[in-house]
């Protein structure tokens, strides 16, 4: 054993200090990295294509980011006469005139997806009613062509606070009220 503690005593006396060790260079990695040159051609090649939106003829009287409801059955509920406020999506509530003809409607599309959740000709018969316990929200019913199909629907739309959801209101009737006059065949002013 003695033997073996002098070996260790004189590898620890005979170290030296890290600063005085020459470096010893790295070795260099023996598989190098290599670039790929791999070019991939699209199987099918897609051309640009022209979308439109329905909206190209139309100017926006008023648009304003909200969130859409509809009172009716579910899924689940079908046929059993139990209707609830169902949240339809959350996007820009828009009124638009048309260029041409003058007529004028309600566009909402939801935010991401840009599906349309409303699209109904504001029609001088609707009315606005607050919302029960909300001064912030509107409900109306109107006949929706959203889904492809005409049908009555009951709408709830609420905004951030209740002065955008007044502004709403003065811009909905004043279009009502132009579009009243366009309908008994009165021209603009």
């Amino acid at each position: 054993m003695s033997t073996e503690e002098t070996t260790t005593t004189t590898e620890e006396t005979t170290t030296t200090p890290p600063e005085a060790t020459p470096e010893v260079p790295k070795k260099k990695e023996a598989v190098a990295e290599e670039e790929s040159t791999a070019t991939f051609e699209p199987i099918v090649k897609l051309e640009e294509v022209e979308v439109k939106s329905g909206e190209e003829e139309e100017e926006v009287i008023i648009s304003l980011r909200s969130k859409l409801f509809i009172f009716g059955e579910t899924l689940l509920d079908k046929g059993t006469g139990t209707k609830t406020w169902r949240e339809r999506g959350i996007g820009e509530a828009k009124i638009l005139r048309h260029r041409e003809h003058g007529r004028l409607r309600i566009l909402m599309r939801q935010e991401k997806t840009m599906k349309v959740i409303t699209n109904h000709a504001l029609d001088p018969r609707i009315i606005l009613n607050p919302n029960a316990g909300s001064d912030r929200s509107w409900v109306w019913s109107a006949f929706d062509f959203a889904e492809g199909e005409l049908k009555e629907t009951v709408f709830a739309l609420r905004f951030a606070d209740s002065e955008i959801a007044d502004e709403f209101k003065t811009k909905f009737e004043e279009s009502q009220k132009e579009m009243e006059k366009l309908l008994a065949g009165e021209d603009k002013e």
